[in-house]
């Protein structure tokens, strides 16, 4: 294993279409408790939401694509060298600015970013007036049936650990270290063909009580499941609040 490709963090990027951004980032702002720094970048398209305690690992960007999505940011030791194993095991390079990061595709066609910013605290989970605690700790990988497997391996040798399937269940997942500030889930859909795609899972204590929360300041009901309810952000981004903070 050549360390200098090891990830010793996981950022997560949420790119907003502008016209839904600022009402989006409040929502996120305000459903996980973290403060928006000031923006930046040459358009001000960037943001970082900062938690009370620990290290930062969630991120919002303002982009001119209609469509709101997610990607990850790797965080490395060395992009370049990071960036030289990760096509070997089947990505594509999009881009390399000279700016110290790289930007790359999956076999399943997620972007993703090898960076190297310094971040190794992980943040606890913010505790509500009523007692109730939540905390983003998920990014789910949704994948169709023909992409499953490639992608599965591929985040797996990324990250450089394992995966942990549950049995029967279309859920598996990639180890996660205590430092990391979220886990890789992995969801094998029913679609048979499509390309991969990603979303938060944010952890509760008690799912009922979270969701009216997000309820009231905008989120959107979809369904409801035994352990999980899937919500819609202002963006149009869906999201799982799930049972139970590890």
């Amino acid at each position: 294993m050549n360390p200098a490709s090891r990830p010793f963090w996981l950022s997560v990027f949420l790119d907003l279409p502008a016209p839904t951004f600022d009402r989006t980032v409040a929502f996120w702002s305000a459903v996980t408790g973290y403060a928006l720094s000031p923006l930046r970048g040459d358009h001000f398209e960037f943001g970082t939401l900062v938690p009370a305690g620990g290290d930062d690992y969630l991120r919002v960007q303002r982009t001119g694509d209609p469509t709101p999505r997610l990607h990850l940011d790797v965080h490395v030791p060395d992009p370049g060298a990071a960036a030289t194993r990760a096509v070997a095991l089947g990505a594509t390079a999009l881009a390399d600015p000279g700016l110290g990061y790289r930007v790359l595709r999956s076999p399943g066609g997620l972007t993703f970013c090898l960076v190297t910013h310094p971040s190794r605290t992980r943040p606890p989970a913010t505790t509500w007036p009523d007692g109730n605690r939540s905390l983003v700790d998920q990014v789910a990988l949704d994948l169709p049936q023909d992409v499953h497997d490639v992608e599965s391996a591929f985040w797996a040798a990324l990250l450089h650990e394992p995966v942990r399937s549950f049995g029967d269940s279309e859920f598996s997942a990639i180890d996660r270290r205590p430092e990391l500030p979220v886990r890789v889930l992995l969801q094998r859909l029913d679609e048979p063909t499509g390309q991969a795609r990603a979303h938060l899972d944010l952890a509760t204590d008690d799912v009922t009580t979270e969701v009216a929360r997000h309820l009231a300041l905008g989120a959107e009901h979809i369904r409801d499941h035994e352990q999980w309810t899937v919500l819609r952000d202002p963006s149009g981004l869906v999201y799982c609040v799930t049972q139970g903070i590890n």
